[in-house]
């Protein structure tokens, strides 16, 4: 474990090669004793820096949600970010890549809270009564970490490797439509990359919503009326680039198309 000083000087890090594009060794490297923890602390630490600048937090995501990814990292269970107002991007905008690292697009169902959920009782039920509307939606994944040699800690560090999201504009209500069948294609410029289903998402994206309700309550986080939740990838991510369209179609929820300059 570190120390409040070691955990500060790990988040500026963080900070400034957001800030500059200057993505640094893994932090695991530059503190081997940082843990989980530590990590999540960090991760407070520069969502706090950037409440303070002026943003306002509109969500939150689950990252690693799927099997495989876990067995790839050695972990048993999904960790979390927070999704800021600056990170969402219209349809139609186009993406500036030189603001970003690496970045890379992952396909999701994104639910839409109109009450707040309970914290460490949060349960599927809770999850479905809570839930004003599902969209479609594209996440810009991004990291600080130099070549992507991340470590659970590593990212929990980086906010869960968040970015930027984009968010469809055809609201789905729970009540009409099984989540956990949604199919969904990610294609970049007009190029199938992979397929998939919102079931890959812990069995069930619903599920993956009650256990980062369950989570954030440790931290003292609640998930509120109005937030943005993306539960998961239903695809593997694609690496993008400058010119690049990416669309995402879903069964039910219809298309979502974001551009990168």
């Amino acid at each position: 474990m570190l120390s409040d000083v070691e955990r500060r000087a790990a988040a500026d890090a963080l900070a400034e090669a957001e800030r500059k594009c200057r993505p640094i060794e893994p932090l695991t490297t530059t503190w081997p004793a940082l843990d989980v923890v530590d990590a999540y602390e960090i991760q407070r630490l520069n969502v706090a820096r950037r409440v303070e600048a002026g943003a306002s937090v509109r969500g939150h995501k689950v990252g690693l949600s799927s099997r495989a990814m876990q067995e790839m990292m050695g972990v048993n269970e999904p960790d979390y970010g927070h999704l800021l107002d600056d990170m969402f991007v219209f349809e139609g905008d186009r993406v500036q890549t030189g603001q970003l690292c690496y970045p890379r697009v992952e396909v999701e169902v994104a639910f839409v809270l109109g009450a707040p959920l309970p914290g460490a009782s949060c349960n599927v039920a809770d999850v479905i009564r809570a839930t004003e509307f599902v969209l479609p939606a594209i996440e810009i994944i991004d990291s600080r970490i130099a070549d992507w040699k991340i470590g659970l800690p590593d990212t929990i560090a980086d906010n869960a490797s968040s970015a930027r999201v984009v968010l469809g504009g055809r609201p789905v209500r729970l009540e009409d439509v099984d989540v956990r069948q949604i199919g969904a294609a990610l294609r970049v410029n007009d190029r199938l990359v992979d397929t998939g289903a919102a079931a890959a998402v812990l069995g069930n994206p619903i599920t993956a919503v009650a256990w980062l309700a369950r989570k954030v309550s440790d931290f003292g986080v609640s998930l509120e009326a109005g937030h943005v939740v993306l539960p998961g990838s239903c695809t593997r991510a694609a690496d993008v680039a400058p010119g690049d369209v990416v669309r995402a179609d879903f069964d039910r929820l219809g298309p979502v198309e974001v551009g990168f300059a």
